[in-house]
């Protein structure tokens, strides 16, 4: 198996060699914001979706929409409103009155990397289509179904202090997203970074394409084929069954769960890390790869019970405590 694992890893850093290109011209634009990037880039390896949460001005839209340009895809930001319609995000059949047929009118859904702009302002109709498209990977307009493009991803963001005129996604939403990310402010270094580079009137820094969807697509195939030990993904399982089980690990955190991560976490959390090793170029998983990424897989998938929201105790408190408690292998 050490054979394998030497060959994947060979494998790993030649073909891993486009993330550090990747890196260098998002950062000609976005100072910082390290963990976003690099959260971005796991989703993208690992054909999952990501909900972005922060207040305005942490470069969100912006940072998504220079990955997309530096990667070479077709990309679409959709402003979502609450007069926004299913029609408006996935097409419609318009009637041609000479011939008297119907033709489909695809909608902006029909791109590779898509952007949804406060995603929770969107009525549920509308929701409710984009998930489908996400979960699905194909949209269905009139009696014809239609296959997306590969790589199709969707990054959503959403504000977290003002609620005035959203519709806040279910649970079962959310948890179609691969990744629920907590944008930060940037320190004080990086504020000065961002002054000097972004304060004038005109600015406009040029992008290049240095990725190929294509690069994107024989990436995955070589992340599917990163090692995980059979103790890794022991490891795995027994953080998502914490919280639901925790009095089994010995937890005394049983009062503030109201729901358990469900088998969806345990995937993500499986896939999720062999692409943070894959762009640490590593053929194998590591412990740390699942603790590093952890808390963006289960975050929005552990639900509090109303005990833990009276007590101000967050789902990430809870898995935090997990983490601190199962026995790293």
């Amino acid at each position: 198996m050490a054979i394998d694992v030497k060959q994947i890893s060979e494998r790993v850093k030649a073909e891993s060699a486009f993330v550090e290109r990747l890196w260098s011209e998002i950062g000609k634009v976005i100072v910082g914001q390290k963990y976003m990037i690099e959260r971005m880039l796991v989703g993208i390896l690992s054909n999952g979706h990501i909900l972005l949460e922060g207040v305005p001005g942490l470069a969100k839209t912006m940072a998504v929409t220079t990955l997309s340009k530096a990667i070479q895809t077709k990309f679409q930001r959709i402003q979502f409103t609450p007069d926004l319609l299913p029609a408006d995000l996935i097409g419609t059949m318009i009637y041609n009155p000479r011939s008297g047929d119907f033709s489909v009118k695809k909608g902006p859904i029909f791109s590779n990397i898509i952007l949804a702009d406060e995603v929770n302002r969107a009525p549920a109709k509308v929701q409710s289509a984009m998930l489908e498209a996400m979960q699905e990977r194909q949209v269905t307009i009139g009696d014809q179904t239609f296959m997306l493009d590969k790589p199709f991803m969707v990054m959503a963001t959403q504000n977290p202090i003002e609620q005035e005129g959203t519709y806040p996604l279910p649970e079962a939403q959310v948890d179609r997203f691969m990744l629920k990310l907590k944008i930060t402010y940037p320190d004080r270094g990086e504020e000065l970074k961002i002054l000097d580079r972004m304060a004038h009137t005109n600015i406009d820094i040029p992008i290049q394409p240095v990725v190929t969807p294509q690069d994107i697509l024989r990436a995955r195939e070589i992340t599917d084929e990163i090692y995980i030990d059979d103790k890794v993904k022991e490891y795995i399982v027994d953080i998502v069954i914490a919280t639901r089980e925790p009095d089994k690990y010995k937890l005394d955190i049983k009062q503030y769960i109201e729901w358990g991560a469900s088998p969806r976490a345990t995937i993500y959390l499986t896939i999720g890390a062999k692409a943070y090793a894959f762009l640490h170029g590593r053929g194998y998983v590591t412990p740390q790869d699942v603790k590093s990424i952890g808390m963006d897989v289960l975050r929005h998938r552990v639900i509090v019970s109303y005990e833990a929201e009276a007590e101000e105790i967050t789902s990430e408190t809870v898995i935090q405590k997990v983490f601190d408690q199962i026995e790293v292998p």
